[in-house]
């Protein structure tokens, strides 16, 4: 079973992640220039270097979707730069998975694939998808939705380590990021993350920084650029986080339910 997934973020990757762990074949797309945060779990790095390994698993750059079938063979996971999914029309996927994260549909269709997700709000099953899956932080985090859809945006971080919004760092202006620190530094209230056109982005609480554009993206004020994580575990920046692991799981069982792949 081939499944298209729609953006290589953190969470994506984290579908991505468990779709693999479950024997399905991959194949991803995101932006020539990705805007990832979480860059050390983010497939769409390699469209930057060429190859990404998030835990045990390596995403190759593909530069056309002809390419994808030597990536795939190799146990890999093809990352193609084609944000509007052009590739669907050659790859022909049984299943597209709209992980883009956008907070709104950007174009995908119920009829793209046999079984279409849509992950997070914007998306209502039954209309532009056949199941969308849960994103919010709380009770229903990662339920598969067969009917209606996901909880709308609240535009406030879920809580992690007693802090919410103060884990954010947005860029003050438009114009291009400069990054300050490395992902995995350590970082104290006041300290500067990045600049944009000599702007400081400031950090709001102590922490580990979990994620950061890197220099030269274009950003616009009020963007999320950064990740400060309360906790100060090394380890977690390079691990998918517990939310991505939760909405690859709704994904998963959604296509399953959807295609009866287990039936036989």
């Amino acid at each position: 079973m081939l499944v298209l997934i729609r953006g290589a973020g953190d969470l994506a990757s984290g579908i991505a992640l468990r779709l693999h762990h479950a024997h399905l074949s991959v194949v991803m797309t995101d932006l020539p220039q990705p805007t990832a945060i979480r860059r050390t779990v983010c497939f769409s790095q390699a469209i930057v270097y060429g190859s990404m390994t998030v835990e045990d698993v390596t995403a190759r750059f593909c530069a056309a979707p002809e390419n994808a079938a030597v990536i795939l063979a190799a146990g890999e996971i093809p990352v193609l730069p084609d944000p509007e999914a052009k590739c669907r029309t050659a790859l022909r996927p049984d299943v597209v998975v709209d992980a883009i994260l956008a907070k709104k549909n950007l174009g995908t269709r119920i009829t793209d694939a046999p079984c279409v997700i849509g992950v997070g709000p914007g998306f209502t099953a039954g209309k532009d998808c056949h199941a969308a899956v849960e994103t919010m932080r709380g009770h229903t985090l990662g339920r598969a939705l067969y009917h209606g859809s996901p909880l709308p945006n609240t535009n406030i971080p879920g809580l992690i380590g007693g802090f919410a919004g103060e884990r954010v760092l947005r860029a003050p202006a438009d114009g291009i990021f400069v990054q300050k620190f490395e992902i995995g530094a350590s970082v104290r209230t006041g300290d500067i993350a990045g600049t944009v056109n000599g702007v400081p982005m400031l950090c709001q609480i102590d922490g580990m920084l979990r994620g950061i554009l890197p220099d030269g993206t274009p950003v616009t004020r009020g963007m999320k650029s950064g990740d400060v994580d309360p906790r100060g575990k090394r380890e977690y920046c390079d691990l998918v986080s517990d939310k991505a692991l939760a909405i690859g799981g709704g994904v998963l069982e959604a296509i399953l339910s959807l295609t009866g792949a287990l039936r036989a």
